[in-house]
């Protein structure tokens, strides 16, 4: 079992390449299922999640080819023909309900293993089986796998209780080749949303309204081969800001976007930070400072993410003052809680609502990684920390960072990974 080991107390300073989206990434290789021809998809990250997909689709009957980095995919499944997305690998990655939408739509069935539990909560699919029933699908549920008919999917209104990313980018996929117009209500507002209708338009999609509440589909005869780029990934650039911040450093993201991540970087400059971006780059720059405690609460896009909770609330443990946190998306996103507390934090819960008081240090000591997120706030609170931390179960961190270890080396941080 791997670990990663950190030795704190280095302000860092440099620059740092962000890679692609992991949230973006993966629907855009599900909805390559549509396509009647090769997609290119560029800016693609080097994550266990990325390799889970393409498993995935392979077993489906699509083809892959890539670089040797990885960054460059390209997908041809006009002999696809498998329909069944098996238990063995939706298992390890929920996103795989992803491929629901796309199968329905080219080929009038699917078969999809249900996901399973989530470690930060419940994220049921009742929503992906609402929008393919508004489409016209057949769905039933036994046997553990959601089985879904329609000999073609006809446009309908499909109306969200509550928002759901995963289920509007299953739907905004099934209804881009659905016969007539699909209206999408309440749908996910987020940047990978967006990326994603822009990757289906490069296919051939007729699709407007992305990044509002309300996305209009009229559906096409056949999407065809195309190319696309992902998006740069906001939480892996947040999480860098983060880490300067924390340590009184200053730190350049490039390849950035700062346009997705405006909450974040409201809170970055609320703590202390100076705040500059130009292009495609965006710099934080703490000078020495300590930062200040901040509060927030998550929301669906465009507010503060879940996804940058746990980085947060590694900044307010060291931070001047108190600062609380409401976590409004998920009920149990607050694992790494115990953790911080083990380095010396000072944090109270309440519900889904955590006080955190700054101190002054934070110690170092062996820390389990329960999450994704989870696996980076204890890593930035390693940074910091005085002597050496050990943060063990590190798997989840390869599901959403690309060489987080090596970039943050790259920024003067003493950190590595040993097995």
């Amino acid at each position: 079992m791997q670990k990663i080991v950190v030795q704190g107390g280095v302000p860092l300073r440099g620059e740092v390449t962000v890679s692609g989206a992991k949230n973006a990434v993966l629907p855009i290789l599900c909805g390559a299922l549509l396509a009647d021809g090769p997609v290119e998809i560029a800016n693609v990250p080097n994550l266990h999640d990325v390799a889970t997909t393409a498993r995935l689709l392979r077993e489906l009957g699509a083809s892959i080819e890539h670089d040797v980095d990885g960054a460059r995919f390209l997908i041809d499944a006009r002999d696809a023909r498998g329909h069944v997305a098996p238990y063995d690998l939706v298992r390890t990655m929920r996103a795989s309900v992803l491929v629901l939408g796309p199968l329905l739509a080219r080929h009038g069935a699917a078969e999809v293993s249900l996901p399973g539990g989530c470690a930060i909560g419940s994220r049921p699919v009742d929503l992906h089986i609402h929008a393919m029933q508004a489409l016209g699908a057949e769905v039933e549920v036994e046997h553990g796998y959601i089985k879904a008919r329609a000999r073609r999917l006809r446009g309908g209104r499909i109306e969200f209780p509550v928002v759901s990313v995963g289920a509007t980018e299953n739907a905004l996929m099934a209804a881009s080749l659905a016969e007539g117009t699909t209206v999408i209500d309440n749908a996910a507002r987020e940047p990978e949303i967006v990326d994603l209708a822009e990757c289906l338009r490069a296919l051939g999609a007729d699709i407007e309204g992305e990044g509002g509440a309300r996305i209009v589909v009229r559906g096409v005869e056949r999407l065809s081969g195309g190319r696309h780029a992902v998006v740069p990934d906001r939480i892996e650039t947040g999480t860098f800001l983060v880490a300067a911040a924390m340590t009184g450093g200053r730190v350049t993201a490039t390849a950035a976007r700062a346009d997705t991540q405006q909450a974040v970087l409201d809170k970055l400059a609320e703590a202390g930070a100076k705040v500059d971006v130009v292009g495609d780059a965006i710099t934080v720059d703490m000078d020495g400072r300590r930062p200040r405690a901040v509060d927030l609460v998550t929301e669906p896009y465009p507010g503060f993410p879940t996804d940058m909770q746990a980085q947060f609330m590694a900044l307010n443990c060291i931070a001047e003052g108190t600062g609380v946190i409401d976590e409004r998306i998920f009920e149990n996103r607050f694992m790494h809680v115990n953790e911080l507390m083990r380095l010396g934090a000072d944090i109270q819960i309440d519900g889904h609502r955590a006080t955190v008081c700054g101190v002054e240090r934070l110690s170092g000591a062996p820390v389990m990684a329960t999450d994704l997120r989870a696996s980076a706030s204890l890593i930035l609170a390693g940074l910091v920390a005085e002597g050496e931390t050990v943060i063990n179960r590190i798997y989840h961190l390869d599901r959403g960072y690309e060489h987080i270890e090596r970039k943050l080396s790259g920024l003067g941080a003493r950190i590595q990974r040993i097995d």
